[in-house]
């Protein structure tokens, strides 16, 4: 008996101070677009938009479908099948779901900022959604994209359409990550400034919101104003792609929960393997000044989305950098031409509760479930095994509550740079739809 209990004690102590529950997840649809899906631009945008991706390469390229595309050098380097420059501005992955819906019940969703980069995507224009998954036919319906643009000179800096009339916003203006739909206006959180965009549900800019974290200016290396040379930590304290990754909306109370990507810097490195959560009232159009922590679990270095569930409890994807399925890892001195030498293997749906804090003000960790470890005994997919399911990819950037007992996930696909499904092949943009009835009750 004794050495049973000192057993129990010993593994206790050896676990993480936040150790929680892994809930269940089994698949109850799949919906996918393909890759290359692209959209026309405006009538009134610049010619310029009509070809996207000119940027990408080394020089500037203006022949389209010329530039065979790979998923860089950190994932092996695999072609992905497709060549920029488009013609017309790539659909893209999803980079947030609105928790409400549109007057037809679609689903608001976002496209980031194009190619990944400030410098890269100066002809890639920024656009939101209007979506409708249907799972019975494995397909989404595409019934709006909506286009961001500044006609009245609401961005305060110089944007790269600076001389045009209409002034579409680009992906060498803003990184948009997360939405939201509130009392009429379209709401996105930015990663380069990191700024909070007002939109009319046309598109039109209205205001655009610096952030301020105990009384200061948040900055990063990306955000218009700061002077290179500058000193991470000091000059500015934002990773590079590291603002606001998810932006929750509070139900009742009109206010963004906005959350950093990445951890802030300082002048020795990070605070710590915490993301700052700061609110925003968008009724008084200002930051409360209130912050709170959403720790990382151990191997997570960023985070995809948050959504409120209900008045408190929220949900947050953490992921790792990691893309491809971890069956076909590396082998010790393989080539990775034929493998993934980082392969996924960090990818949860984290369940918090915003309103209960620990001392250092991290919210509490009540449970998650594995993306890559998905029940499907169905067989609903192609991709499916043995009956489990995996969602490995790089960015896993959009999770919302449909019912009481499911939630909806997708992937930004980095058009045309990942390829986590298949080697060789650039990734769609699937949507899953997940019965988490455990996870969603769990207290």
């Amino acid at each position: 008996m004794l050495k049973s209990v000192l057993s129990i004690l010993l593994i206790s102590a050896a676990l993480p101070a936040w150790a929680e529950e892994v809930f269940p997840a089994r698949l109850a649809g799949f919906a996918e677009v393909p890759a290359l899906t692209l959209v026309q631009p405006p009538a009134d945008a610049p010619r310029d938009a009509w070809v996207s991706g000119k940027f990408t390469g080394p020089a500037p390229n203006a022949s389209p479908m010329s530039a065979p595309a790979d998923t860089g050098r950190a994932y092996g380097a695999h072609p992905t099948g497709l060549s920029l420059p488009f013609i017309g501005q790539p659909f893209q992955g999803m980079s947030g779901f609105a928790m409400n819906r549109a007057e037809d019940g679609s689903l608001y969703a976002l496209t980031d900022n194009g190619f990944g980069a400030k410098l890269n995507s100066p002809d890639a224009l920024l656009f939101f959604h209007k979506l409708n998954p249907d799972f019975a036919l494995g397909t989404v319906e595409r019934r709006a994209q909506i286009f961001l643009h500044d006609p009245d000179h609401k961005v305060p800096f110089r944007i790269a359409y600076e001389g045009t009339d209409s002034r579409y916003l680009t992906g060498a203006d803003f990184d948009p990550e997360s939405i939201q739909y509130a009392d009429g206006a379209i709401w996105i959180g930015d990663e380069f400034g990191p700024w909070i965009i007002k939109a009319a549900p046309d598109g039109r800019v209205q205001q655009v919101f610096a952030t301020t974290l105990d009384g200061a200016k948040l900055s990063g290396p990306d955000t218009a104003g700061t002077v290179v040379p500058a000193q991470p930590g000091k000059d500015f304290r934002v990773q590079r792609s590291g603002g606001y990754e998810g932006m929750a909306l509070q139900p009742g109370t009109g206010l963004l929960w906005a959350m950093l990507e990445k951890p802030l810097l300082t002048e020795t490195g990070t605070e710590g393997d915490f993301l700052r959560v700061m609110t925003f009232d968008t009724k008084a159009g200002a930051w409360t000044g209130n912050s709170v922590r959403f720790r990382l679990d151990e191997g997570a270095v960023a985070i995809g989305d948050f959504n409120f569930i209900d008045d408190t409890r929220a949900l947050v994807i953490e992921r790792d950098a990691g893309e491809g399925d971890v069956a076909g890892a590396c082998p010790e001195g393989g080539e990775p031409s034929d493998c993934y030498p980082m392969p996924a293997r960090v990818k949860n749906i984290v369940l918090v509760d915003t309103a209960d804090l620990d001392a250092e003000g991290h919210m509490r960790r009540i449970g998650h479930i594995d993306l890559l470890r998905i029940e499907d005994t169905a067989d609903m997919t192609p991709y499916t095994l043995d009956g489990l399911f995996s969602f490995p990819f790089q960015t896993i950037e959009d999770v919302v509550r449909v019912d009481e007992t499911h939630i909806l996930v997708a992937n930004d696909n980095n058009l045309p740079f990942s390829g986590g499904r298949e080697i060789g092949k650039a990734a769609a943009n699937e949507f899953i739809l997940l019965d988490v009835a455990e996870l969603l009750a769990a207290r």
